[in-house]
């Protein structure tokens, strides 16, 4: 299983823990769980969006809970194998985080909705090695998951897709629809939009299209699914909702629009205040392919987070 928390990943964390004479604790999430983090994902897609539910799970489920064990262990900080890194702990806002030493490892992206008290109380011992040396350590003490294979899947979806996941828990059938190109001309049929996200071109189901054709945007409404050219998914401007900045806006000279991809020269346009925004407008330096919405926009300082926000569909 290539889940991070998947049934064999926790027996494999016991029996480590066991091995080394540590106490092993688990919590039962059920209930949060489902309300931050399965609910929020169903919703997304059954609006027309492409929601994260890592970025829900770390922000305000799991750590936030894991935290509260610690208070009643007596513990104050509680250490984590993300690869990230704290910066500005000294900060009237709080700390903030910054990049991991491994890029290829980076995980900020999906920490980024972590409040700063939360932070404040975190410990990435992990944040200054790469990879290969980490492996090297647990090897060299012996231990079992020194060569494990990193995690990639989403640990609700173990044993299923996501189609199937919607369709069992939330309700979310396929509803065929239509393809129309940006004229709104029909040009393929679908099993329903919630099976798609912008920016995607394989699995579209269009055979004799003269070029390469891309998502660009999604109706739930309608449940129509726009195609177009490459050319058309460019954009040099990203909405996004229920932002939060920990830093004066001014700061923003990055964003990174997806977890694997590389961060954006931008600014924020106005001058917005650290604190909680409705909506943020981010103008980027050069265009890039399509912002999918319900993605996180992680609004950066070079190396530091300073901000977030949720990608919002463009307006008319």
């Amino acid at each position: 299983e290539r889940s991070c928390c998947s049934a064999s990943a926790v027996a494999q964390a016991r029996s480590l823990a066991h091995s080394m004479g540590l106490p092993h604790f688990t919590l039962d999430l059920r209930e949060p769980f489902r309300a931050g983090v399965v609910e929020p994902f169903i919703a997304g897609y059954a609006g027309g969006e492409t929601p994260n539910p890592c970025v829900g799970c770390n922000g305000h489920v799991r750590l936030d809970a894991m935290l509260a064990l610690a208070d009643r262990l007596g513990c104050g900080s509680l250490a984590t194998g993300h690869y990230a890194r704290i910066a500005e702990p000294g900060d009237a806002h709080g700390p903030v985080l910054r990049a991991a030493a491994d890029p290829a490892k980076d995980q900020t992206y999906m920490l980024a909705a972590l409040d700063p008290g939360t932070l404040g109380r975190m410990r990435f011992p992990l944040g200054d090695l790469r990879k290969p040396r980490v492996r090297e350590i647990a090897a060299q003490a012996g231990l079992a998951v020194a060569d494990k294979v990193d995690s990639q899947d989403l640990c609700f979806l173990a044993g299923t897709d996501r189609a199937r996941f919607l369709a069992r828990h939330g309700g979310v059938e396929d509803e065929p629809g239509e393809l129309v190109d940006v004229a709104g001309t029909t040009v393929g049929h679908h099993l329903g939009q919630h099976r798609f996200t912008v920016g995607q071109r394989r699995g579209l189901g269009i055979g004799d299209a003269p070029a390469p054709l891309y998502v660009l945007d999604k109706d739930a409404a309608t449940g129509r699914v726009t195609v177009g050219p490459r050319e058309a998914l460019q954009t040099s401007r990203v909405a996004v909702r229920s932002a939060r900045l920990h830093r004066h806006g001014a700061r923003v000279d990055r964003v990174k629009l997806r977890y694997r991809a590389r961060p954006l020269a931008a600014r924020l346009l106005g001058d917005p205040d650290a604190g909680r925004h409705r909506t943020l407008a981010i103008e980027l330096s050069e265009p890039v392919d399509g912002a999918a919405p319900g993605q996180l926009a992680c609004l950066m300082d070079g190396e530091l987070v300073v901000g977030w926000g949720t990608i919002a569909r463009p307006g008319p």
